[in-house]
């Protein structure tokens, strides 16, 4: 059981999700806090916004632990309109089992002050070595998976301090050779100020410290595919990092 919620997006919130209403699906039960982490997976673009972002139920503001239910009103909007402060340079993670949207994630890291954009994508080989692949089937840690992510955003915001917008997006689930299994999109005012290499990095990162793995399909059956990387005490966020 569960219900369908529609939910009325505001100024920020509805040019970064191009439309005035979104739809998510709620379990019975159902609080604000899900309804963040609900629409965060379906709509990645709004993902950096979420946590300043204000929810209304039924013309009243709500709070994590209020209860969404069946027929309410509900509403999001960024805080009402003040001071002239330079908004914060967007971040986005995503886990998500849908596919990744390319469009989107390049939406979510452009902000006025862009010029430039690095995107780079990895896909599902059809090959690896003499073995046919139909597919991968990525697991994920989640919690610790999201928590990585993190720590990779503000690693890279440590060594190219111009970079603006960055995104991390990876699916989860099976995937058909030639799917789009994980992006990374960095932007900066331009192209020289680190967007190549941030990126570069971050998939390396994630393929070093953020808990996800992936199983091998094929004619010979199926197989776990593991690193070879160890972390080590330098891997954790440090207060620099």
């Amino acid at each position: 059981m569960g219900m369908e919620v529609q939910v009325r997006l505001f100024a920020t919130l509805k040019d970064r999700a191009g439309r005035e209403m979104i739809t998510v699906w709620l379990p019975d039960g159902a609080r604000v806090a899900d309804l963040l982490r609900a629409v965060a997976e379906a709509y990645p673009s709004l993902q950096s916004y979420l946590p300043s972002t204000v929810v209304a139920i039924n013309h009243e503001f709500a709070f994590p632990e209020d209860d969404v239910r069946p027929g309410d009103e509900v509403a999001m909007f960024p805080p009402v309109s003040g001071g002239g402060e330079d908004p914060a340079p967007p971040e986005v993670i995503a886990l998500t089992s849908q596919p990744i949207d390319l469009n989107a994630l390049v939406r979510a890291v452009t902000t006025p002050r862009t010029g430039a954009v690095t995107l780079f994508i990895g896909v599902v080989r059809g090959e690896e070595g003499d073995r046919q692949v139909e597919a991968l089937e990525y697991e994920a840690y989640h919690p610790m998976a999201e928590a990585k992510m993190r720590q990779i955003l503000a690693e890279i915001r440590a060594r190219w301090p111009l970079v603006r917008g960055i995104a991390i997006a990876q699916r989860i689930g099976r995937m058909a050779a030639g799917e789009i299994a994980v992006a990374v999109a960095v932007s900066a005012g331009h192209r020289h100020e680190g967007i190549f290499e941030a990126a570069r990095y971050g998939i390396n990162r994630m393929k070093e410290i953020v808990p996800i793995w992936k199983k091998e399909i094929g004619p010979r059956g199926e197989l776990w595919i593991e690193g070879d990387y160890h972390p080590s005490p330098t891997d954790a966020p440090t207060s620099s990092s």
